[in-house]
């Protein structure tokens, strides 16, 4: 290989990283309140592309709130407001032409209990095209097998796709759910607690979808868990009543964090 071909091509996989690295949801000077109570203060900052992203701290420090914000969930509780902005691949979630359940398609979320719908395993996936009026077998049918496939559930029930989606195991139930979410092609796949209810075995399952997924969406994971967000996560935020204490890569936070709150939290001195 000459030495022009060799340059072109560290060049373009240079490129592919950046891309892949970019600041693809960005937060600015966002506060959030429930009525008078404010729940998060003055936060900015960037979650990149197609990594894994950590949201760890306290109970109410406000990181699943934040997580409800991205792909407003929490327009449907009454009395919240916001200040600042929330943008996704350089969008605000907020635009007034945004029409809400087309954001959700975009940003797709996995709850703290799995919640299948009492249909069978192959309506559950296919729901949300479903209602988008997309009826024809052959896509439908192309999408569960994808969807099963990238959430690693597939070989399990392909053989019971017709059957209740209640049947199946809770690690099963939350890996369904997942690729409920997928069916969409979202942009963005947000996680709130997703293994809190599941046993090691399945949470060992969950993670290991998580580390694949990431090569395809841009990921933000809430948990409690620090061994979880060690883990999993490329990068980690740490909230504290509802303000961003530190964010940093996750080796950064774990083992050498730059505010001696967040050294107390991750060894265990408070929360």
């Amino acid at each position: 290989m000459d030495t022009t071909q060799s340059t072109t091509i560290q060049q373009e996989d240079n490129s592919r990283k950046d891309s892949v690295n970019k600041e693809f949801i960005q937060i600015r000077d966002f506060n959030f309140f429930y009525g008078e109570a404010q729940a998060l203060h003055d936060l900015n900052f960037n979650i990149p592309e197609q990594q894994v992203t950590a949201f760890i701290g306290p109970s109410g420090c406000g990181k699943s709130t934040l997580l409800r914000n991205i792909n407003r969930m929490n327009d449907l509780i009454d009395g919240t407001r916001h200040e600042g902005d929330i943008l996704v691949n350089g969008k605000s979630v907020y635009d007034p032409l945004t029409e809400v359940i087309s954001l959700r398609k975009r940003i797709g979320m996995v709850f703290q209990k799995s919640n299948p719908f009492p249909k069978s395993i192959y309506e559950n996936v296919i729901y949300g095209l479903r209602v988008s009026g997309r009826n024809k077998k052959a896509e439908l049918d192309r999408v569960v097998t994808e969807s099963l496939q990238g959430a690693a559930l597939w070989d399990e029930v392909k053989d019971r796709l017709h059957e209740s989606a209640l049947g199946l195991s809770g690690g099963q139930m939350q890996r369904l759910c997942i690729a409920r979410a997928i069916a969409n092609q979202p942009e963005v796949i947000l996680m709130d607690e997703p293994c809190s209810a599941l046993d090691p075995i399945a949470t060992g399952k969950i993670e290991e979808l998580i580390h694949e997924l990431k090569e395809q969406f841009t990921i933000v994971i809430v948990t409690h868990n620090m061994q979880q967000a060690a883990r999993v996560s490329d990068n980690t935020a740490f909230f504290y009543l509802g303000k961003l204490i530190e964010y940093n890569t996750t080796e950064n936070i774990f083992f050498n964090p730059s505010e001696a709150q967040t050294e107390a939290y991750i060894t265990g001195r408070f929360g």
